[in-house]
């Protein structure tokens, strides 16, 4: 059995400049925790392959395509591959979110 604190984890280098840590890899899926503090947002951004959010905490928008919504805690969004995306903090409390990439990615992100 492998167990993985999340708290333990270092965060990981990214272009968002926001906390990132690694919770899952192998060769079929990569899952990550995002933390975006008040005020914090991802750059706008496409995947090469599917992803899904689930909200563990907060409230933030959530862009997929052309759509934006408010959503909250215990929240899954489906954000298909090579549609550009985002994600914004507007609130006053920490907004975490766990990410996960289905087949896990062999080419990187591309920055809108």
């Amino acid at each position: 059995m492998n167990i993985v604190r999340v708290s333990e984890q270092s965060a990981a280098d990214n272009p968002h400049g926001i906390d990132v840590r690694r919770v899952y890899e192998n060769e079929h899926a990569l899952a990550s925790h995002l933390t975006l503090k008040p005020g914090e947002e991802l750059i706008r951004h496409i995947t090469p392959v599917d992803v899904f959010f689930y909200v563990l905490s907060g409230t933030g928008i959530v862009e997929v395509g052309n759509e934006e919504l408010e959503v909250s805690k215990d929240t899954v969004i489906d954000s298909p591959r090579d549609i550009p995306h985002c994600w914004y903090n507007r609130s006053d409390a920490d907004l975490r979110i766990l990410v996960v990439k289905v087949p896990r990615p062999t080419t990187g992100t591309k920055l809108l």
